[in-house]
């Protein structure tokens, strides 16, 4: 694929929304890594109310729901997803304490300091880490927590075609110290940062995308669109085995001031 670049984004919903449907997750991430980040969280009781933003068919979700304490409402355009989430809510029997509903991150439905926290992995790019941090803050209660993942720079410098790639693809990206000033200047207290692990983008996400890629091909021979997209998918996959020394998802959790 020539570097036209196509932002994900311009690809057909419905035929991104079927790619990713099959997958346990829709972008990097982990179990372990979802764990992790569930330490640092240290304020939730059964009583806490917890949205998962973008949260996709819930593969990070339902690992949360067994980890936390809580009643967790995930959020997604894509009632595609949704419809996924919930079935797979109720595969886990957490269906009492877990519901997907479709929404838009960018005008959530919450009150005033009603979360005691907002998740979101692989996802707040869709409206800006600033904008996201900014926006979502007043739904969360004093001493509430965010804690999201996000494309980030683990240097100042790196080589030009991985940074016109992520430009193109993210113009927000940022090295990690600029994140957490943003995080900082947003109102929260810096509690953690760390880095993704490889296998969060290997195994548990590139991988998986080998055999659906045959199928999705199979499934729609000749289509174009069909085609960039496992294009799109497999050239971003081949850039992260390339330069992953110099980017990946970064935890940051902040605690509300």
């Amino acid at each position: 694929m020539s570097n036209d670049n196509k932002s994900i984004h311009e690809f057909d919903v419905n035929l991104i929304c079927e790619y990713f449907a099959g997958m346990e997750r829709q972008g990097p991430g982990s179990p372990e890594v979802t764990i992790d980040a569930i330490g640092f969280i240290d304020n939730l009781t059964d009583e806490s109310r917890i949205a998962d933003l973008g949260c996709g068919t819930g593969g990070q979700t339902m690992i949360l729901a067994q980890h936390a304490p809580g009643v967790i409402t995930g959020i997604d355009l894509f009632p595609a997803f949704i419809d996924l989430f919930n079935a797979n809510a109720a595969k886990h029997n957490l269906q009492n304490r877990v519901k997907g509903i479709v929404g838009s991150m960018d005008a959530l439905s919450f009150q005033d300091e009603e979360l005691d926290l907002i998740w979101s992995e692989g996802a707040i790019y869709n409206i800006g880490f600033e904008r996201g941090l900014n926006e979502w803050r007043r739904f969360l209660k004093k001493g509430g927590y965010v804690a999201v993942t996000e494309a980030s720079w683990f240097t100042e410098e790196r080589p030009e075609e991985i940074d016109r790639f992520w430009v193109e693809a993210y113009p927000e990206i940022d090295t990690i110290p600029n994140k957490v000033a943003q995080l900082q200047k947003a109102g929260y207290i810096p509690v953690a940062t760390f880095i993704l692990p490889e296998n969060c983008w290997t195994e548990h996400f590139y991988a998986p995308q080998v055999a659906a890629q045959e199928a999705f091909l199979n499934k729609y021979p000749g289509n174009k669109t069909a085609e960039e997209l496992v294009a799109y998918q497999r050239q971003e996959a081949k850039l992260y085995d390339k330069y992953k020394a110099f980017y990946g998802y970064v935890f940051y959790i902040g605690k509300k001031i």
